[in-house]
């Protein structure tokens, strides 16, 4: 009955409802009789008890499902994507940090089953995402709070639902709230194809920004130029480029950046900085070089140059559940023109989470690994 390999794979909407609701009729969804007993063997998740190498401490372990009270919702998770906030939580070096042993992932989509008396806001079949992080989504299914919910159009395309929560808004924020930029302005930022870089890309595009995206050289640069590039990107450069002489009269045929956004550090951002027009803005959002941010006198002094961070959860502190909900509808609707798509995505099934943990933390990452609840 819970089975959902065949979904994952087929994205039939109407075979979900038969798998999870045989009560599903053309009326609407009946109740089925439901008995959290006789499933909780079968609900599992991947655990880790303290932090460590990922590879290492994550468990797939069987856990029981919890009785649905009043403002409960009982949802069976469809995928979860592997993050490097993820990984981060899970070796102990982020800014947020579940009680231990706690399920990872912290993004995700999943269906709903079924809901206690006290809920409103969704109904058996509906689609939803995490409201916060460290919710635990690496799992088969769960009973979680209703407002740790976000209801989403299970219209949606699976990998688009699943990814959607993080690395999108980390994307439009960073675009939206610290350069007031206009049509034909430019945007220039390194580690273009992670998961926030390519949703700049396309973010940017719809808004009518321009995009310098800065990655690093390898042996398939090609093929990840021309994926980047169909995603919206005007311009790819590797940083050993955007490091030459001739980088000066590149910028005369284009604006000089406005807004840089940095997920490296070292001297990646470095060279982000030299190239920002006067009175820019470089907002750091990551660290994968695990180096500082060196900024020079004369970059602060007579450039005026502003160095800001972006942390998504904190932005979620200091506004609003509303005001979350109205950015992930905002994203929605771009994915629902066409507008965004799901990062390249590699689908792996539960069960081979190790082969997934290990491929996220390879370099030259372009695939993002998503875990399928099968």
């Amino acid at each position: 009955m819970w089975g959902c390999g065949v979904l994952v794979r087929a994205r039939t909407r109407s075979r979900l409802r038969r798998e999870l609701f045989p009560a599903w009729d053309r009326g609407g969804f009946a109740a089925a009789p439901y008995s959290a007993s006789a499933e909780r063997s079968r609900v599992r998740a991947l655990v880790y008890g303290h932090h460590g190498d990922p590879a290492k401490v994550v468990e797939l372990k069987n856990q029981e499902l919890a009785a649905v009270g009043g403002s409960d919702v009982h949802v069976k998770m469809l995928a979860a994507p592997i993050n490097p906030s993820d990984i981060n939580m899970i070796q102990g070096n982020y800014g947020l940090l579940p009680k231990l042993p706690a399920v990872g992932g912290n993004e995700g989509v999943g269906q709903v089953v079924a809901v206690g008396g006290s809920v409103t806001g969704v109904k058996p079949g509906d689609w939803v995402i995490p409201a916060n992080a460290g919710l635990g989504t690496w799992r088969t299914e769960a009973v979680f709070s209703e407002e740790a919910l976000i209801s989403v159009p299970s219209d949606l395309p699976l990998q688009s639902a699943a990814t959607l929560s993080v690395n999108p808004c980390t994307a439009y924020r960073m675009l939206m709230d610290f350069e007031q930029l206009q049509p034909g302005d430019c945007v220039i930022q390194n580690a273009s194809n992670s998961g926030v870089g390519q949703a700049v890309i396309q973010i940017a595009a719809a808004l009518g920004l321009r995009t310098v995206n800065v990655v690093r050289d390898r042996p398939d640069l090609q093929k990840l130029t021309d994926r980047l590039k169909s995603l919206g990107a005007e311009h790819v450069l590797t940083e050993e480029e955007l490091r030459k002489h001739e980088m000066k009269n590149f910028f005369k045929d284009m604006p000089q950046p406005r807004l840089a956004l940095n997920c490296v550090g070292g001297k990646s951002s470095t060279e982000l900085l030299r190239h920002l027009a006067p009175g820019g803005t470089m907002v750091t959002y990551g660290g994968m070089a695990k180096q500082p941010v060196i900024a020079s006198v004369s970059q602060l002094i007579f450039k005026d140059l502003k160095l800001r961070g972006f942390w998504l959860s904190q932005w979620k502190k200091d506004h609003s559940p509303a005001q979350f909900k109205e950015l992930i509808l905002t994203l929605c609707g771009l994915i629902g023109r066409g507008q965004l798509t799901a990062p390249a995505c590699s689908e792996v099934p539960l069960q081979d989470y190790h082969r997934a943990l290990e491929a996220s933390m390879q370099p030259f990452v372009s695939s993002k690994q998503i875990l399928t609840m099968c």
